[in-house]
């Protein structure tokens, strides 16, 4: 994984809390984002344990200097969250569903020039 590192790669534990995803891996492993598992992040509008867990998954991972993404961001209201919170990359049917690469090339450049 150093290796890989070292040409460029990135790594990142994907569906962080869940599974596998044991804390050791923070420590051992050379990683660069951690992904906070659609779990979590479905339910911090109406439960405040997913909250706590979505916002200390956060610091901790922007306090080893780890880059975080929210997966499954579908409302408002997480995205707002989320990003009050320090989460810098979210994905999800909030923003847009999966498509193909035209298709998705064509959203871009319309958010480019709106932005």
């Amino acid at each position: 994984m150093q290796d890989l590192q070292t040409l460029g790669v990135g790594l990142a534990i994907d569906d962080f809390g869940t599974g596998y995803s044991s804390l050791i891996h923070l420590k051992q492993l050379p990683l660069d984002q951690l992904k906070i598992d659609q779990s979590f992040v479905r339910d911090i509008g109406s439960d405040a344990n997913d909250r706590i867990i979505v916002e200390t998954i956060i610091d901790m991972a922007r306090n080893l200097g780890l880059e975080v993404v929210a997966e499954g961001v579908e409302t408002r209201q997480q995205a707002d969250f989320l990003c009050a919170k320090g989460c810098t990359v979210l994905q999800g049917y909030y923003f847009s569903k999966p498509c193909a690469a035209d298709v998705f090339a064509e959203f871009y450049r319309q958010w480019q020039l709106s932005s």
